[in-house]
């Protein structure tokens, strides 16, 4: 690993003024990320902007006396690279109360539960979330009896995703019997065992809220320690080469919290934010809610923060056997599906998501929906092309398609057709790549996070992690080191398998970098603002300690930063840590 030389040292703080002179970065391997996917050996940066990306002596030529000159020896410099996304403001503080150990198997969740019980004063509610089943040795849920085993004195609730797991103390609280039925209007659903009629603790969906959830016992962080939780996890988003986030969730009390970052000059990464509205609203409530995004101050571009967009949930999860697919999923004892004909949920019918998308749009919105399955991926592209061809086009509004995991042949060209864009998270073909080739075959996953194919046809996607819980880049549940992304897309090769998923979609590196980086300021509208080191845009940039191009193909996921710098500040040293 080379050590980076300087001929005056910058300090690393979260509020770092802007250099009074300017910064020559020197004797590099610097990847453009341009249209060419150039290399450059030196960069001139001025302010918070480049001026100029060329040769040393390019560089050097005329140079102010006062420059502050980098020798970078050799080290590669990427632009910063960007997750498009993430649900920050409660990762952060998800651990506030105690540490969340790793699970592996049912006996960790058995034992953390236990754990709990041993804490906290009877009656109280023992909450645990997003431990996804399929990442579980045993592919299943904690079984009703499991649980009873583990906490008789404790309701406890078992979250994965849109559905949960609960005992029967947590059934009796929550007043759910053999005849309690499922919410109307056929979002949710209530597991029975078919011998008894008696629920089985497992409820998926809408039906999650019949839960009555009570006090946990657990300690929530005040206005100050959020801020101060969420200013500690982007830090450690830079530490891995992250300088700008799409938070794909925010509220109001979200917004808040990265305004008083950002008011305190401790907003160290760009964020874009998808303001979050409940589709199962009456339609007036879903219309007056992107009308109150479309007033908001921060919906006039800023280059730090910005609301953008607007996000909604149309279908489940994969990890959780509820993402709504064209085709049944198929009996699954790992996701509890016994229903041969079961597709998954659907939360919006076409006419009420045709409604809201073009709406949004036509207020300068960004529209984007959670869809996973290549049913859902498919009713939303197909509201995006009839808003395009019987409204208004909709290709520079670039909506945009949230998860998008599987996908059809038919589905992407009018991606291409239309500029609908996808948001995808590499991680997951890693971590869950074994689940799926066992549930739904190889002939299922030919569009499986299809990069090749999307490049191919024009489409742009953006890499991210959907990360939601604790910090630290490879112990939170979906891993937001970007370099385990990328490696992803370069190997296909999923966690627990001796071969790779589908390798005709492998993609080469330049394009596995361009996911995370100017794919992604595509994104959000900004490449002319980030995404490529080039003259007149913003000093995001990061050291790495290893050329990313060349290095052995399974080294690139064990790359570390050096340092990253967001805007012309310098917000990260390996070297001061």
């Amino acid at each position: 690993m080379k050590r980076l030389f300087y001929h005056s040292v910058l300090a690393c703080a979260f509020a770092l003024p802007l250099p009074a002179a300017p910064v020559a970065l020197i004797n590099g391997h610097i990847v453009t990320v341009d249209e060419d996917f150039s290399i450059a050996g030196a960069m001139l940066v001025e302010g918070e902007r480049i001026v100029k990306v060329g040769t040393n002596a390019e560089i050097t030529e005329g140079l102010a006396a006062d420059a502050t000159r980098i020798d970078l020896q050799g080290a590669t410099v990427l632009p910063g690279l960007i997750d498009s996304h993430v649900h920050s403001t409660g990762a952060s503080v998800f651990e506030y109360d105690h540490v969340i150990p790793e699970m592996e198997t049912i006996a960790d969740v058995l034992a953390y539960i236990r754990g709990r019980t041993a804490l906290v004063p009877e009656g109280t509610w023992v909450n645990l979330s997003q431990v996804f089943i399929t990442r579980l040795r045993e592919q299943r849920f904690p079984t009703r009896a499991e649980l009873d085993e583990a906490a008789p004195k404790h309701p406890v609730v078992f979250r994965t995703g849109p559905d949960a797991a609960v005992n029967s103390l947590a059934l009796s609280l929550s007043e759910i019997t053999r005849d309690t039925a499922a919410p109307e209007g056929g979002t949710g659903r209530l597991e029975k065992d078919p011998a008894t009629g008696e629920p089985t603790g497992i409820l998926r969906g809408s039906a999650t809220g019949l839960i009555k959830r009570g006090e946990t016992g657990t300690k929530s962080p005040d206005e100050k320690g959020k801020v101060d939780a969420l200013a500690e996890l982007l830090a450690d988003y830079n530490k891995v080469g992250i300088t700008s986030i799409s938070d794909r969730g925010a509220g109001d009390g979200s917004i808040a919290l990265y305004s008083a970052l950002r008011d305190s000059d401790r907003l160290t990464c760009r964020v874009y934010l998808y303001y979050s509205v409940n589709a199962q609203s009456p339609i007036e409530t879903v219309l007056e809610n992107i009308d109150k995004a479309a007033a908001h101050p921060l919906h006039a571009y800023n280059s730090e923060l910005w609301l953008r967009g607007i996000k909604i949930f149309l279908d489940g999860g994969m990890l959780t056997g509820s993402a709504y697919m064209k085709r049944p999923w198929g009996v699954s004892a790992a996701y509890g599906i016994d229903d041969p004909e079961y597709r998954g949920m659907v939360y919006v019918e076409p006419e009420k998501l045709h409604v809201m998308a073009r709406h949004a749009l036509s207020k300068g919105l960004q529209f984007t929906a959670h869809s996973v399955g290549d049913g859902a991926v498919e009713r939303l592209v197909d509201v995006y092309a009839k808003i395009g061809t019987e409204d208004f086009p909709v290709n520079e509004m670039r909506p945009c398609v949230t998860h998008c995991n599987f996908m059809t042949a038919e589905a992407i060209e009018k991606m291409a057709t239309h500029g609908i864009v996808a948001d995808l998270q590499p991680a997951w073909l890693y971590l869950d790549g074994r689940t799926l080739l066992k549930q739904f075959g190889l002939e299922r996953l030919e569009y499986f996070q299809p990069y090749q194919t999307l490049a191919q046809k024009g489409v742009i996607a953006g890499g991210g992690s959907d990360h939601m819980q604790k910090i630290g880049s490879m112990r939170s549940v979906n891993p937001y080191n970007p370099f385990l992304g990328i490696w992803t897309t370069l190997t296909r090769h999923p966690r627990w398998m001796g071969e790779s998923l589908r390798p005709e979609q492998i993609i080469e590196r330049a394009d596995a970098i361009r996911l995370y980086t100017i794919n992604n300021a595509w994104l959000t509208f900004e490449e002319k603002e980030k995404g490529s080191l080039e003259p007149g845009k913003l000093a995001d940039f990061i050291v790495l300690d290893r050329d990313i191009l060349t290095c052995p193909i399974d080294d690139v996921r064990e790359t570390r930063v050096q340092e990253t710098w967001l805007g012309g500040r310098r917000v990260y040293s390996a070297a001061e840590k």
